[in-house]
């Protein structure tokens, strides 16, 4: 199952779409065709509340659309409508996972500066845009803005003192980040939140792959392009602290709730890795793309 978040006509809804991301299918308001008895909320984000319950639900109307003859007032072409980030407004900051594959590490610094324990550092939520949408290169505020491609988990039940065993129990989906950062701000400032946090700086999308359909994350190849040039390619796998131990220690004392988003670390190739660095500069199109989700287009601005 593939989930997205659209806007069509001004109207804001979420859908299942196919896997050639041709057709969208309004969960909500089907859900309300058919009768169910506690119909589908109107966001994303609230039915991730509901657990799989949510699932459960989607797989009724599915089965109820396909014995349908028409179908026209719930399915809508992608051509039709405008692809948001599949959680537009996250109710936390994204957390992130820094310095989480060594090439990136050795491409960034040396050695000793590849972790012991996880680095964390946030995204506020007002970062975040979606697939197609232009990111502000912020002239004004920086010279320095690169791009990060990476995996994103998104969780989908509350807990607590999470193991490392018990943790993908834990998740609902998976999506493509691009963790946009200021590398200026980050040196002028001695932390990362600030250069992580300009606005438009997480695209995000363009879809939610449910962990159903998205079965090894931990081995999957994930690649940036810019303007065509192959920039970032490598295999999850090579991640230096794996997504159960990332959850695991992100819930050591702080509650993960539905819809959070965990983005889990970049590999080598980003701009300021290179001599000269390549920083992003107007017209420039970022392409990520993850095998199993698809790819997630955006234009700088």
């Amino acid at each position: 199952m593939r989930f997205v978040t659209v806007e069509k006509e001004g109207n804001i809804f979420y859908g299942l779409v196919d896997e050639t991301l041709t057709e969208i299918l309004d969960l909500a308001k089907a859900s309300h065709a058919m009768g169910m008895a506690t119909p589908l909320p109107s966001t994303l984000l609230q039915c991730l509340e509901l657990g799989e319950t949510f699932v459960e639900n989607v797989l009724e109307i599915k089965e109820w659309i396909n014995k349908q003859d028409e179908t026209s007032s719930y399915v809508y072409k992608i051509s039709d409508i405008t692809l948001l980030a599949p959680i537009p407004r996250p109710l936390k900051n994204i957390l992130c996972v820094g310095k989480n594959y060594k090439d990136h590490v050795l491409e960034m610094g040396n050695e000793a500066d590849i972790p012991e324990h996880i680095m964390i550092f946030t995204k506020a939520p007002t970062t975040v845009i979606g697939h197609d949408t232009s990111i502000p290169l912020h002239a004004g505020v920086t010279s320095q803005l690169d791009y990060e491609g990476e995996l994103a988990i998104v969780i989908g039940k509350k807990g607590t003192g999470i193991s490392e065993e018990e943790a993908m129990d834990y998740v609902f989906g998976y999506s493509i980040l691009n963790d946009i950062t200021a590398r200026d701000l980050q040196t002028k400032h001695k932390q990362f939140f600030l250069g992580k946090s300009l606005d438009g700086s997480c695209p995000m999308g363009p879809v939610l792959v449910h962990k159903s359909a998205f079965t090894n994350p931990q081995n999957v190849l994930l690649s940036t392009r810019i303007n065509g040039e192959l920039r970032q390619q490598a295999s999850t796998e090579l991640m230096i602290f794996s997504l159960p131990e990332i959850i695991s220690t992100l819930s050591k004392g702080m509650t993960l709730e539905p819809g959070d988003i965990i983005a889990t670390g970049t590999p080598a190739g980003v701009g300021k890795g290179f001599n000269p660095p390549k920083f992003l500069k107007r017209g420039d199109v970022i392409e990520i793309s993850i095998d199993g989700i698809g790819s997630l287009r955006n234009i700088v601005e």
